[in-house]
């Protein structure tokens, strides 16, 4: 039996009509940026998301990008936010000048630890990142309530996590900005790269529909300097086919998750293997199932690959360890938490249509690894 880490096929497949038809209306309609698809996909996705507004973008390392922008964050300011995320969290604090501040992470969540912030703000701080890690929301009140003391607005990188909640919130509606992916293997995903930004603040929405075309909201008339960030069309167009299947595709990816969980509580592993950590007061939308193996890990992925299963590492480096930062002077063991997930996680095959059949085989592949 061969498991791939991902299958998008399997999930278009019942869609390829619609999509076609969607495809077809844009290409007729020769709107291929902005217009009218994409102005309903954001007032979709602004209810869906329960955000006063929803700004479509390129992608969503640009949405982190756009939301520093419109918060004017510059050179010689700080931004808090956590090193165990995907590297555009990271780039975009450093791309407008500003120098990424890390907080470690609260295992077993992997989110950023609310406890850590107090010590790293500083009188330059100017913002704090939280990233929704692997489809679970960060813990908000506290985050919301240092962001509210200290006056720093709070961005979602809640990039893996559209659909997720906390304490019935939905990710992206909490702070004062957040920031969507829809790559293509997110578990709502474009015909390629796509972004969105949310927020409730009418003046924020306006600065950031003017940031993504070169700052200006009239063509050849800039208020000042933007970016080119606009979302195309048929992008639009595949997403809004998939949007409405979003909520049964991230149910069935969370009874996917419970099965999982529990054939791994009755397996009697002969080696530690520690399933993902679900919050009781919030919606986990399993992006990722992510578990973590203390001992072993590179054996085991490469036992599970000769299985046929593919597995993955997110992120097998923290961002405090990568090269293009090491001017900012973190070393080795600054992070033990981060630094531990990034030594030890490692991703199972998840995805809507995952069968029984396929999660019992990657158990009975888990259990004949002799790690002891």
């Amino acid at each position: 039996m061969r498991i791939p880490a991902v299958n998008l096929k399997a999930q278009v497949e019942p869609l390829r009509a619609e999509l076609l038809a969607a495809f077809a209306r844009i290409i007729d309609s020769q709107q291929f940026v902005l217009g009218a698809e994409v102005q309903a996909l954001e007032e979709e996705v602004a209810q869906y998301t329960n955000a006063k507004h929803a700004i479509g973008c390129a992608s969503g390392s640009d949405a982190l990008l756009l939301a520093l922008m419109a918060l004017d964050i510059k050179s010689g300011d700080e931004v808090i936010t956590s090193p165990f995320t995907f590297f555009a969290t990271g780039s975009a604090i450093a791309r407008v000048g500003a120098r990424p501040v890390f907080v470690d992470i609260d295992a077993p969540r992997y989110n950023i630890d609310p406890g850590r912030i107090k010590a790293a703000i500083t009188t330059r701080t100017k913002a704090i990142i939280a990233v929704h890690m692997y489809g679970q929301c960060a813990d908000m009140d506290p985050l919301l309530e240092i962001a509210a003391r200290h006056e720093l607005p709070l961005v979602e990188d809640a990039a893996q996590a559209i659909g997720a909640e906390d304490r019935g919130r939905r990710a992206g509606s909490m702070g004062r900005i957040g920031c969507f992916s829809f790559y293509p293997t997110k578990n709502l995903g474009a015909a390629g790269d796509a972004g969105m930004v949310t927020t409730s603040d009418d003046d924020l929405a306006a600065r950031l529909r003017a940031l993504r075309v070169h700052g200006g909201l009239t063509e050849y008339y800039h208020a000042e300097i933007g970016v080119n960030s606009r979302l195309d069309a048929i992008q639009a167009a595949a997403l809004r086919v998939k949007l409405p299947h979003l909520d049964s595709w991230s149910n069935a990816r969370l009874a996917r998750a419970n099965r999982y969980t529990s054939l791994l509580n009755d397996a009697n592993l002969s080696y530690e293997l520690q399933p993902p950590f679900i919050r009781p007061d919030g919606r986990h939308i399993f992006h990722q199932y992510v578990v973590r193996a203390p001992r072993h890990r590179d054996a085991l992925m490469k036992h599970l690959g000769e299985c046929g299963i593919g597995t993955r590492v997110y992120y097998p480096v923290p961002l405090h360890l990568q090269e293009c930062f090491g001017y900012l002077g973190y070393r080795e063991r600054d992070f033990p938490e981060a630094e531990g997930a990034a030594l030890e996680t490692f991703a199972l095959p998840i995805y809507p249509e995952l069968t029984d059949e396929q999660q019992h085989y990657v158990v009975e592949c888990l259990r004949s690894f002799e790690g002891d």
